[in-house]
């Protein structure tokens, strides 16, 4: 099942990302060693961000089949 974090603070990415919003976490063992996240941001590519700037969501089956089917 996918993972979705929520971004709570947008000190210093502005531009990048929405605060409040839902964003699909991607796996990468090398960022979170450095207690980072890899992400999809608004403009579709991946990119990793510190790990405090958002809260992990959990989602039900529904509403991940939901988010694929807008992302498509």
């Amino acid at each position: 099942m996918d993972k979705y974090v929520i971004y709570l603070n947008n000190q210093g990415y502005k531009a990048s990302l929405e605060v409040r919003k839902l964003y699909l976490q991607l796996p990468d063992q090398k960022a979170e060693a450095m207690h980072c996240i890899r992400i999809f941001d608004e403009d579709g590519e991946d990119y990793v961000y510190p790990e405090q700037l958002f809260m992990p969501m959990e989602v039900s089956e529904s509403v991940s089949i939901a988010l694929h089917k807008l992302a498509a």
